[in-house]
């Protein structure tokens, strides 16, 4: 039998699940949605087209990161963001670690790395199909 599957979320264990909400939705302009599993403390925010950030508050656990743990989202306004980004005094970087340096990939796509209050890493992309 053969699955067919569709991405649906993507789970972050964060410190401070408010620091984490606000980080999101100053720098990305998430709109954050109704946690619908629980009536637990996870707050949910909207990656659009039915996509979902979900925020775990686990402010006892040890978070363990590098750059090779990401999600990428794509923006067909990179230039803009970058912007924003230095307008709240965020660094970026390209996938060597050179500070506010663009990254462009083998088949051209432009891309930043950047990271949240927790320290997950969050690639920003212009492949927008």
């Amino acid at each position: 039998m053969t699955h067919t599957f569709s991405f649906n979320h993507i789970a972050l264990s964060v410190k401070d699940v408010d620091e984490s909400v606000q980080f999101y939705q100053n720098v990305l302009q998430l709109k954050e949605i109704e946690n619908t599993a629980s009536n637990s403390e996870t707050r949910w925010l909207s990656l659009n087209e039915g996509k979902q950030l979900h925020l775990i508050p686990r402010p006892n656990s040890e978070i363990k990161i590098n750059k090779a743990v990401h999600f990428a989202l794509s923006t067909s306004n990179l230039d803009a963001l970058i912007d924003n980004l230095k307008n709240l005094k965020i660094e970026f970087f390209d996938w060597k670690d050179n500070p506010n340096t663009i990254y462009v990939r083998k088949d051209g796509i432009k891309q930043i790395y950047f990271k949240d209050p927790n320290g997950y890493w969050i690639e920003i992309n212009n492949d927008v199909k």
